[in-house]
């Protein structure tokens, strides 16, 4: 089944300098890991911050476009992983292994499957 693992982070959590020059190895080390297990799917990615986001709606036939993300939340979303797991289980113990759920959190969205 495949899972979007959405990556939230709190911006108003601050990484001290350490942990913050040690992202990148943390990242790499669950890639690899993730990778090795088969069950990271191409796809993902980090994202721009939420201050490039545009949001479009239309309503009554009318497009609108609104600066900024669809709503107003604590947490931003920063990136997105796909993966191919067996069940939910495995998803969100994947998910509990990402760097950023340590700080932020992580969201598992499965697909729609037909």
């Amino acid at each position: 089944m495949k899972y979007l693992l959405l990556i939230c982070r709190d911006p108003a959590i601050e990484l001290s300098p350490e942990d913050r020059a040690a992202m990148p190895g943390w990242v790499t080390a669950w890639v690899e890991e993730m990778e090795g297990r088969k069950v990271l799917l191409p796809g993902g990615g980090e994202l721009q911050p939420v201050s490039g986001a545009t949001t479009v709606r239309v309503r009554g036939g009318e497009v609108l476009v609104a600066d900024g993300p669809f709503a107003e939340t604590k947490e931003q979303i920063g990136g997105l992983d796909l993966v191919g797991c067996a069940d939910l289980d495995e998803a969100i113990e994947v998910a509990s292994k990402h760097p950023v759920a340590r700080f932020g959190s992580i969201e598992v969205r499965p697909f729609w499957e037909p």
